[in-house]
């Protein structure tokens, strides 16, 4: 048995598919590079053949990142197996794909309608023509948690002779418990006959808030890859936190079966909260402040008996040391006087890769932003990165945004946007200065948004701190779920407006990439 455990990321898959965590193909790439920094085994970066846009996020990460195994999910079905091989060609020995095909009762009577014979042969079919195609293969048993145990593991072994390197057993729906998930990765490890020829994978949901620990029990049991999300994003209630599974293998190794004091993994784990804030931002997601690891709470100590026993020793009250997994003092805040340089060189500490036009518009805004406040903080500088990786080719720029409010003034916002270089101005009257920038927008973009989440915060103290709006947005009749869109000014009427913007330059690209949603 293999002593590292291989993390494999599908937060550019499956956490995408938490509902408003759409990213365009830049912000992909940003949290492409990141998790290469961050040391993550396999990138899953994507599912080619839904979508154009799909298709091309995978091929585009898998010619860019060097230093991961870069995998596109497939059905068990011809079409979907070689546009996968073709999204991750560019990736060349590096390449994987990730076939799947439910194997559960419920899902074999009621979505497939298909008998056990029959699911094996489509599955040795979809592994064999994906071997064909690439070397590095893996079959997910969808549904595996509630699969008959003989079943599964008939299942598990074809794949195998037919050439799979790695057998996920997901828990697709969160629904079992760790003492059920080590059985059948004990049963699985004991009735397989060619179980070491294929890296077991485990893959949990959290329906029922048990996907790190069912993650962890399968660790313990002997599997040695771990899927999941950055901060847990994911269809539903989510995925497996990768971080915390990551941070529990670091500092109770011994308690899933390595030798105490080892480290069971090849993450460089300083870059867990740089690559948590990056994915955040890029999906516009917030993360809670209590969650753990990176959570702005998780360190934090209000109680006076907690702070003395941090300050006698910090392994009082803290089983991590805040600085292992990248917490630390910020840097000196930058001012209106700073140049481009230190502006370009705190985007890369802070985990951006941008291009030189990039850079320069984040520059502009940041010297708007100093004329406004006398320090430009870490948090101001990223929330200002948001505007420019929203904004696409075909999608809409701000240019200019006034708005009339006040106890006996009928709320009006006259705004000026502009795309592929035409600029557009239009006003409307609103129920306040908020609704009538996005009544405004909506007149210029020819949308119909209808707000369904909207919240503030300030992105650093003082009083001139800058307001970051985060909003979810339902547009037109469709069903689909809500757009997100983040914005950061020093006016909160402002930041709302940008926000609304970056959750509508979403719905366009989302329409673009897969029409009719």
């Amino acid at each position: 048995m293999s002593d590292k455990v291989l993390f494999f990321d599908t937060t550019l898959r499956d956490g995408e598919q938490c509902p408003g965590a759409s990213m365009n193909l830049r912000q992909k790439l940003e949290v492409a590079r990141q998790l290469e920094k961050l040391g993550v085994d396999i990138i899953e970066a994507g599912f080619p053949c839904i979508s154009d846009g799909d298709f091309e996020a995978v091929s585009t990460i898998a010619r860019t990142v060097k230093n991961c195994r870069i995998a596109g999910l497939a059905r068990c079905v011809e079409n979907d197996i070689r546009k996968c091989a073709a999204a991750v060609a560019p990736a060349g020995e590096r390449g994987r794909i990730h076939t799947f095909l439910a194997t559960s009762p419920l899902h074999r009577e009621f979505k497939l309608k298909k008998s056990k014979e029959e699911i094996i042969e489509m599955a040795v079919a979809g592994v064999k023509l994906a071997k064909s195609l690439v070397d590095d293969v893996e079959f997910s048993a969808e549904d595996a948690s509630r699969t008959e145990l003989d079943y599964l593991a008939q299942v598990v072994e074809a794949v195998i002779d037919a050439g799979a390197t790695t057998v996920n057993l997901p828990d697709t729906v969160g629904f079992t418990t760790p003492v059920e998930y080590a059985r059948m990765v004990d049963y699985i490890c004991a009735n397989v006959r060619n179980i070491d020829k294929a890296v077991i994978s485990v893959h949990c949901h959290n329906d029922i808030g048990l996907a790190v620990a069912n993650s962890l029990t399968a660790v313990a049991h002997g599997a040695r890859q771990v899927e999941g999300a950055i901060n847990g994003i994911g269809e539903r209630a989510g995925n497996a936190a990768l971080e915390e599974v990551i941070m529990a293998l670091s500092t109770r190794p011994e308690a899933f079966g390595f030798e105490a004091g080892s480290t069971p993994h090849n993450i460089n784990t300083r870059e867990i909260v740089k690559t948590s804030r990056v994915v955040s931002r890029m999906s516009s997601m917030p993360v809670q402040r209590s969650k753990a690891i990176v959570g702005e709470n998780a360190f934090a100590h209000s109680s006076g008996i907690h702070q003395h026993g941090i300050l006698a020793k910090r392994e009082t009250y803290e089983v991590i040391d805040p600085a292992v997994v990248g917490w630390g003092e910020t840097e000196l805040p930058l001012t209106k006087h700073s140049g481009r340089a230190a502006v370009k060189s705190r985007l890369e500490k802070l985990g951006f890769n941008l291009s030189e036009a990039e850079i320069a518009s984040v520059f502009e805004r940041f010297k708007k932003v100093g004329d406004s406040k006398k320090f430009v903080y870490d948090d101001d500088l990223a929330s200002l990165v948001d505007d420019s990786l929203d904004t696409e080719h075909g999608t809409w720029k701000m240019v200019n945004l006034q708005f009339v409010a006040g106890a006996s003034a009928m709320p009006t916002a006259t705004v000026t946007l502009e795309k592929d270089g035409k600029a557009i101005t239009d006003c409307a009257i609103g129920n306040g200065p908020v609704n009538a920038c996005f009544k405004a927008i909506d007149r210029i973009t020819k949308s119909k948004g209808t707000l369904v989440d909207y919240n503030v915060r300030a992105t650093s103290a003082g009083q001139d701190a800058l307001g970051e709006v985060s909003v979810k947005v339902q547009f037109g009749d469709c069903a689909c779920k809500p757009v997100s869109g983040k914005g950061a000014a020093t006016d909160v009427i402002e930041a709302s407006a940008r926000a609304y913007l970056s959750a509508v330059n979403r719905n366009i690209t989302l329409n673009l990439l897969t029409p009719g949603c």
